[in-house]
This record gives C-alpha cells, sequence and structure tokens, in this order.
C-alpha cells in the first residue's frame, strides 16, 4: 500500500496543483484516527510517512514523569532510563506500534482523505479565479434545474448557479441553450456551485453595449448609470466625451442596428437610452422620458428628494405602468422623485398658505413701541450728518424664506430649451394604430407621430416584427394625422 500511496500522492500532487507536503500532513492526521479506532485506547498516537520510501509508521507518544497517574500516556523515570539514557522529566519517548492491523482502515482513511483534499483544492482555484472576474460576461450552456434555480456550465468543469430572483421573469430556458450571463459572486464554503450568475444584473445591460458599441469600448461614450426591471423595461444614462460624437446615436446605431441586437439579446425588453447631464434637474427630466416635464424642484437636498410637475395628461406616462418608468428614473438619477401635476401642487400651496394664516391668528401680536414726535432742529441734522461720515453703512442682504414658492415661469428658457428637444405628438393619440404595432414601434425608440414622419421608411422596413405592407399602412396612418392636425395648427396660427 505504501508504494501506491506514495505514487497516488505524487500523481494528484502534479495533476491538481496541490502541494504534496500539504497532502501528506493530511494522510498522516488520518492514519492516527484510524490508530485510534483499531487499538481502541486513549493512546497518544503520531504518525511519521517517509517521503522517500513510502513507508508508513505509527508510534505510541508516552511522557516522562516521576508518578505516573496514566500509564497509557505517561512512563515512569526509572522505565524510561531502561530505553534511553539521560532522559530527563517532561521528555517523551516514541514507541512503534504495528501497522499490519491497519491494513484496509488505514488505506481507505488515507484516500478519503487526499479526495477531500483535492475537493479543497478546487474549490479554492475556482474561488480565486472567478473572484477576479465578477461583472465580466460570458457565455454559459444550461445544464439542469434544482428548485428554481438554473445550473450553467461555464466551461472547464465548472458550473455557475443562477437563483431564481437572478432570472429575467419573461424568458424560459431548457436544457442545452446557450445564453449570456454575468459573473455576480464567488464563494468558497457553499454546497452548492460557487459562481453566482444572473441575467438580471444591470451590468449585463452595459458589457452588452460595451460588446455592440465601440464608442462605448473606447470611452467615447460613456455609460454613467443603468437601471433594469429585467423582462420589463431598462434605462441607461450617456453621455459623450467627444462633442462630435452624439452619445444617444451612437448607442442607437444606423437604423436601430445596434440597439436592436441588444434588445433581441434581452428578449424584447424595453430600452430607453437618457443624455445625462450634471444638472439634477434636467437629469431627472430626461429619465422620465418619453413624459413630458413641466419643472423639477429640490424638495430636500439632504434627504435626496426631488418633486417633478407634469401636466394631467402627462402624470399616467411620467409614472409608468405599475410605477415602473419612476422607479426605474430614481434607481438612474440617485433621488427619490415624487410626480405631481400643477393642481395637485397648487392645492398643496394653498394648504400650506391657509395653516401659516392660522399659525400667525394664533399667535400674540408683537408689541410697537410708540415714539413721540420731536422737533428736529438744524444741530440735530449736523450731527446725523457727521456719523454718516465716520461709520459704514451696513444694508442687510434678504434671507430667502425656508418654504419660499418658485414661480412657474421662473426657468422659463431652460424648459423651453429641453421641451424643444422633445417635442412630438405620442403614438397613443394615432388612430388606427393598434397597440401591438405601437409597443413594437416603441421597442425601437419610435416613440413619436413625428418620427414616423419623418424617418426613412427603408429604415422601418428593418423591423424584423414588421412586414412592409404594415409600414406602408402605418405611415399612411401618419400622413393622414398630419392633414387632419397640421392644417387644424396652421389655421391657429
Amino acid at each position: 500500500m505504501s508504494s501506491q500511496l506514495l505514487q497516488a500522492i505524487d500523481q494528484v500532487s502534479r495533476e491538481k496543483g496541490i502541494d504534496a507536503e500539504i497532502i501528506i500532513s493530511a494522510v498522516e492526521e488520518a492514519i492516527i484516527a484510524a490508530s485510534k479506532k483499531i487499538f481502541k485506547n486513549d493512546e497518544n498516537f503520531g504518525a511519521r510517512f517517509d517521503r522517500h520510501t513510502g513507508n508508513l509508521e505509527v508510534w505510541a507518544i508516552k511522557e516522562v514523569v516521576s508518578e505516573v497517574m496514566n500509564p497509557r500516556r505517561q512512563i515512569p523515570m526509572d522505565e524510561a532510563q531502561l530505553y534511553y539514557e539521560g532522559v530527563e522529566e517532561g521528555d517523551t519517548i516514541e514507541f512503534q506500534k504495528d501497522t499490519s492491523q491497519l491494513g484496509r482502515i488505514a488505506a481507505h482513511a488515507a484516500k478519503q482523505v487526499i479526495l477531500q483534499k483535492v475537493r479543497d483544492a478546487e474549490k479554492e482555484k475556482v474561488f480565486k479565479e472567478y473572484s477576479e472576474r465578477i461583472g465580466e460576461v460570458v457565455t454559459a450552456v444550461v445544464r439542469r434545474f434544482e428548485r428554481g434555480n438554473v445550473i450553467v456550465d461555464l466551461g472547464n468543469n465548472v458550473e455557475g448557479i443562477m437563483y431564481k430572483d437572478e432570472q429575467s421573469r419573461n424568458e424560459r430556458y431548457s436544457q442545452n441553450d446557450r445564453t449570456k450571463v454575468v459573473i455576480v459572486g464567488s464563494d468558497r464554503s457553499t454546497k452548492e456551485p460557487q459562481v453566482k450568475v444572473s441575467r438580471s444584473d444591470a451590468r449585463l445591460l452595459i458589457k452588452l453595449f460595451e460588446m455592440e458599441v465601440p464608442e462605448v469600448y473606447d470611452e467615447t461614450v460613456v455609460i454613467k448609470n443603468a437601471a433594469r426591471e429585467a423582462g420589463d423595461r431598462s434605462k441607461i444614462a450617456v453621455y459623450s466625451t467627444d462633442g462630435d460624437v452624439d452619445p444617444i446615436g451612437a448607442c442607437v446605431g444606423m437604423g436601430g442596428s445596434r440597439v436592436r441586437s441588444i434588445i433581441r439579446e434581452l428578449k424584447g425588453e424595453r430600452l430607453d437610452i437618457i443624455r445625462y447631464s450634471d444638472d439634477i434637474s434636467l437629469f431627472a427630466s430626461n429619465a422620465l422620458s418619453p413624459a413630458k416635464i413641466n419643472r423639477v424642484v429640490i424638495a430636500d437636498p439632504l434627504e435626496r428628494r426631488l418633486e417633478v410637475i407634469v401636466d394631467e395628461d402627462q402624470l399616467s406616462l411620467a409614472i409608468g405602468k405599475k410605477g415602473i418608468n419612476v422607479r426605474l428614473a430614481s434607481k438612474l438619477v440617485g433621488w427619490t422623485i415624487e410626480v405631481k401635476t400643477e393642481e395637485q401642487k397648487r392645492v398643496e400651496a394653498s394648504e400650506e398658505m391657509e395653516r401659516l394664516a392660522q399659525a400667525g391668528e394664533e399667535s400674540e401680536p408683537t408689541p410697537v413701541k410708540v415714539v413721540e414726535e420731536e422737533t428736529v432742529t438744524e444741530e440735530m441734522v449736523a450731527e446725523v450728518e457727521a456719523a454718516e461720515d465716520t461709520e459704514e453703512t451696513v444694508v442687510p442682504e434678504p434671507v430667502a424664506e425656508e418654504d419660499e414658492v418658485v414661480p412657474a415661469d421662473a426657468d422659463d428658457e431652460d424648459y423651453e430649451s429641453e421641451e424643444e428637444g422633445e417635442e412630438g405628438v405620442s403614438l397613443e393619440y394615432l388612430d388606427g394604430l393598434t397597440d401591438e404595432r405601437r409597443k413594437i414601434l416603441e421597442a425601437y425608440s419610435i416613440y413619436y407621430i413625428e418620427d414616423l414622419l419623418y424617418t426613412d421608411p427603408a429604415v422601418l422596413n428593418e423591423i424584423p416584427e414588421l412586414t412592409a405592407e404594415d409600414v406602408q399602412e402605418i405611415i399612411q396612418l401618419a400622413k393622414a394625422y398630419e392633414q387632419e392636425f397640421g392644417e387644424e395648427d396652421g389655421s391657429e396660427e
């Protein structure tokens, strides 16, 4: 067994990259445990493995004492001197045990130790490798399903686990499906696959843009932030480091070719590309696209809370279905956003004025000191003028009231410039356009009737979900809208 054990240790050390000394020390510990079972006593056992011959020796170790309390662990001084000269109290003496009794039990223990060391070493190797690859997108193969979780093959005999909350809710997986996943974690202690992957993480969206958009890869266009509700909708904020490069146009690509491939990879998930701004009000206004915002008020800078004021007909569009639009905008901006209508804001202002008025009536009036009128003489005027020449006149600076109401037209120029960039009539107002076709158009960033009128029909024909007849019919509806309402606008002017 000894020579076979030595060969096994050497082979495992080379193939798995484990230090042979680690395996040998573990084998020695396993032999000590096996010896206690075989000899069935509480002796203090020790084991020694010969690195050259492969021989394994087991020892019973006893301490030299003047008075023996435990004969299996201690030996009297006079008896110890029979074995070795010059021994002193506290020394230890090793008595070799017969290893022929160990046999199969020792071999099994050594085998189990080696296997366990191999598993531990492989776990440590996987942990070190994938903990450095967090955020990286890899292509995985679906292998099996366990309690709603998906087990995927990452290659090199490494498995990853995609928990249920890391899956996109509109995706269904089958065995041997190939899919792109982002590595989100690595754990050395778990009994499940160590590597954790995700299809719902926002980092997957960012990495897909890096793969599809050269300007993002070379950092000409920078992705500032991304927010996802996997399977429903995503928002991504971009800005350009080059004034000649339009960040949104670069991400969309010619005819929407770049963004279309990303949407296809995300199984039709709706995607909004937002222009980033250092001005938090402008950024929040852009993030709530396609809703038109009247103004943004910073309600509480310490709590990072914004109030967004919109017209009544824009409220549902700003909030979105089940609140998804304002929720994603809040994640993207990093501030809590509350959407209100002009009427709601007026009601709040009137209630606040009433509260202040009531508080003023309840408070006691400040007593006014009446100063008797005096006759002003020429000497008094001269004294006042002399004082003005020698002292500085301090003009108190106006103090802004804490709850000062900002007029609606305070920043008309800013808001007018924002509205000019997002003018258009929503597709929801186009008579004859079905909800299914509207959703298809919006998936390719076509939100307004003006987009249909001024977009080259060849670009619309590239949308795979629409036939040429569908495109022609949609364009005719847009032209009919223009003829009907465009003329009215002209007559009103």
